[in-house]
């Protein structure tokens, strides 16, 4: 009797082992995104389902390098917005090291490339070559978002064959650019900056994308897809968290209401990600597939017990 209850004993420890799936380190999940709603509203909806697995997800808001930096150096474990091709040059060096690692594709049918207003393309701005004719009514100005997110643009203004000597990128921030861009329609004015989708700002906005920006955006109007990232190591550690980032996918679709909510309603992206995850629980059946809490408990009817679901 005793030697069954002993080997009684031995598989039950055996079976709480196998689904305690990750360390106690890995309780903490250290993240960053650089301040684009895009990047808050996913990032906000796995730091929402990471909190109802049991975890402790953190997320910091800084530059571009300072994540790949942070990344490298293992104060932060991951990142979920890295868009090929326009972050090639940033994430290049930590490629090459092999400090940073990809995970998977979480969202294709993006695009990132210089913007115009409707008006603006129809008097003759329909590609980068077009610019340097109304210098004088772009005020030799281009409107990015935060510093250290436009390089790309100054690659265009240095380069000799877009005549555009003597211009320069206003940096500010997201929402910065995005009131200028409002500005300036409703005066009618004219402005070149930063274009995107996922964004709010495709039905906001009546605009168009200039072509001619491949060398430095991609083809195709900047086609892009997006990567999630981790920082060496971080998979084989932590393989629970591993499963959930290799589960999480996201449309165009999804993002553009779910970056609304951000943009035109006020939210904050935790509030906003679960309004987001609410109205869409169908897709946790895919994303919590093989995922279990911290403590080794299915994760789909936790998160769903957890979110009110």
């Amino acid at each position: 009797m005793l030697r069954m209850l002993m080997n009684s004993a031995v598989l039950m420890l055996a079976a709480q082992t196998a689904y305690a799936a990750d360390a106690e380190q890995c309780r903490v999940v250290r993240m960053a995104e650089p301040g684009w709603n895009d990047l808050a509203f996913t990032t906000g909806v796995a730091k929402v389902l990471l909190q109802a697995l049991g975890y402790e997800p953190q997320s910091e808001v800084l530059g571009i390098n300072v994540i790949y930096e942070g990344m490298k150096n293992k104060d932060l474990d991951l990142f979920l917005g890295y868009w090929d091709p326009a972050m090639v040059t940033y994430y290049e060096p930590y490629k090459q090291d092999g400090s940073i690692e990809n995970v998977r594709v979480n969202l294709v049918g993006a695009k990132y490339t210089f913007a115009v207003p409707t008006y603006v393309w129809e008097a003759g701005v329909k590609d980068v070559a077009d610019l340097h004719k109304f210098a004088d009514k772009f005020g030799k100005k281009m409107y990015g978002i935060e510093p250290g997110s436009n390089q790309l643009m100054m690659d265009a203004i240095a380069d000799p064959q877009f005549q555009l000597d003597g211009w320069h990128v206003v940096e500010s921030s997201e929402a910065g650019m995005l009131s200028e861009v409002g500005y300036e329609i409703k005066e009618k004015q004219f402005i070149v900056f930063q274009g995107w989708a996922p964004h709010p700002m495709n039905t906001m906005y009546d605009f168009k994308y200039l072509t001619g920006g491949d060398k430095f955006f991609g083809p195709n109007f900047g086609a892009a897809t997006v990567t999630t990232q981790v920082r060496k190591g971080f998979l084989q550690e932590c393989p629970n968290v591993a499963q959930f980032l290799n589960n999480l996918t996201f449309d165009i679709d999804l993002e553009n209401a779910g970056m609304g909510y951000l943009i035109n309603d006020g939210m904050k992206p935790e509030d906003g990600a679960l309004k987001s995850i609410t109205l869409n629980k169908d897709r946790l059946d895919a994303w919590l597939a093989g995922v279990t809490t911290f403590d080794g408990k299915p994760g789909l009817a936790a998160v769903k017990e957890k979110l009110g679901l």
